[in-house]
């Protein structure tokens, strides 16, 4: 599974829309749409701000383990 399918999960599960995780890290939700779409890059500080946001390890959300839990 890659970060944007793992983005995609932790937002639907948390019943967040688009538009509110990209006002979260500063894009509109057609911007944050084109993260998850992959048609943008995730820039390492949003991926700091989404980690500390949902309560994840980077690990987890680029791959690297398969356990959503920070450490």
């Amino acid at each position: 599974m890659d970060y944007r399918t793992r983005l995609r999960n932790l937002r639907e599960d948390g019943d967040y829309t688009q538009e509110q995780i990209g006002r979260l890290i500063n894009k509109s939700q057609q911007g944050y749409n084109h993260i998850e779409m992959g048609r943008a890059e995730l820039k390492i500080e949003d991926l700091i701000v989404l980690c500390r946001f949902y309560h994840v390890s980077a690990d987890y959300l680029i791959g690297l383990t398969d356990h959503p839990e920070t450490k």
